[in-house]
């Protein structure tokens, strides 16, 4: 093979990963728009705000459950022709809210959303891992879940302005405009991707064995512990630490940017060692959430804790899914969907503790929830760190 048809060779995986990167963008934007928006959804469908903090959980829910199903039953498909059916479907279960003004309406679009989400990432991760040499493995993975940090840093604050000047709708409309150019980017730059794995149920024994399932306990309680939080972030800051308006999409911003920077870098450090990053990585993310409770009440010290929570919350993604589909081995393609589903469970489980939390105490309640289940991460982490990928093939 030529040099330059190497070059054409790099250039047309960048690509591939950079249109997965879009779609997941596209995702996370959706996915998290309600946390910055808690208060004007809540007004508009006159409905209390951890009424409108389920709809972070219904979309949770709809991963976590629907996220499985759907990747099942479309194991045996060509990976293209999911990724550009779940966008096309996204785009349509995000417009119908925006066109009908309706509670329960939007808590079963929600859901639809996240299923079709949860199997966008799975497919997402199966396809780039496969376009990349196995050393780049993890490298991949970041470039995946980097739309979702970067949706962290970009689309949530710019939807929440938005949303603050146009109402949600106008955030919701915005998601649906990028929807539809991803489902182009996908058609265009993602190369065929057939399926060379067994059915689902053979590489179910795999998904699903005891080491894999610690490392998806291990997942929800991360995940729990960000989203009992970052749910109820913008009344925190708003209550304890005193800011409004624009100030609040400059500090989602900054912990938007933290998340994106961690999640590239994650990749790097699951190549080089996955078990590591977790037990070191859960133990700074509870530093940071120990000094955003007794800061809160000091800006600049809020986002430097923010920054760090950041940072250390997602770059330790990449090495959950590095560790969860090298452990089920054979089972890789059906366990890819599991810690999107695994992560949901924890973001629903957090999302009402952390409701729970504030609708009885104050608005630094949700913090100190986050705490004390990140606490608990620390020796999970650890013993998952001693669990070995099977040693036969078969």
């Amino acid at each position: 093979m030529t040099s330059r048809q190497t070059a054409r060779g790099q250039g047309n995986t960048a690509l591939a990963l950079a249109s997965l990167f879009l779609g997941t963008f596209v995702l996370g934007s959706a996915e998290l728009l309600p946390v910055g928006l808690l208060n004007v959804i809540a007004a508009d469908l006159k409905v209390s705000i951890p009424a409108a903090g389920a709809l972070v959980t219904a979309y949770a829910l709809g991963v976590a459950i629907g996220g499985p199903l759907l990747t099942a039953a479309t194991i045996k498909l060509n990976k293209r022709t999911v990724l550009a059916a779940a966008l096309l479907l996204c785009i349509a279960s995000n417009l119908a809210p925006v066109l009908i003004a309706d509670y329960t309406l939007f808590i079963t679009a929600r859901a639809v959303t996240g299923a079709l989400g949860g199997l966008f990432v799975a497919v997402a991760f199966i396809a780039a891992t496969s376009i990349v040499p196995p050393e780049r493995m993890g490298r991949a993975i970041s470039a995946v879940f980097g739309g979702f940090a970067v949706s962290g840093a970009l689309g949530v604050p710019l939807g929440t302005l938005i949303g603050q000047n146009l109402g949600w709708r106008g955030s919701f409309t915005a998601v649906i405009a990028l929807a539809v150019i991803a489902l182009l980017a996908t058609l265009t730059l993602i190369p065929s991707v057939p399926s060379t794995g067994t059915g689902a149920a053979n590489q179910a024994k795999y998904a699903f064995a005891p080491r894999v399932l610690a490392l998806l306990a291990l997942q929800a309680l991360a995940f729990a512990s960000l989203y009992a939080a970052l749910t109820y972030i913008v009344p925190f800051l708003q209550t304890i630490t005193g800011i409004s308006g624009p100030l609040i999409s400059a500090f989602l911003l900054a912990y938007g940017a933290a998340s994106a920077a961690g999640s590239i870098a994650g990749g790097r450090f699951a190549d080089n060692n996955a078990a590591r990053t977790l037990t070191l990585a859960s133990t700074a993310v509870a530093l940071s959430l120990l000094a955003l409770y007794f800061v809160g009440t000091i800006a600049l010290l809020v986002i430097l804790a923010l920054l760090a929570w950041g940072l250390f919350a997602m770059g330790m993604v990449p090495s959950l899914q590095y560790r969860v589909v090298t452990l089920a081995g054979p089972g890789g393609a059906l366990a890819s969907s599991l810690p999107a589903s695994a992560a949901n469970l924890g973001i629903a489980a957090g999302s009402l503790a952390g409701g729970a939390a504030i609708s009885t105490y104050t608005a630094t309640a949700p913090v100190l929830t986050a705490l004390i289940i990140a606490a608990i991460t620390i020796p999970v982490a650890w013993a998952t760190s001693y669990l070995k990928p099977p040693t036969t093939p078969t």
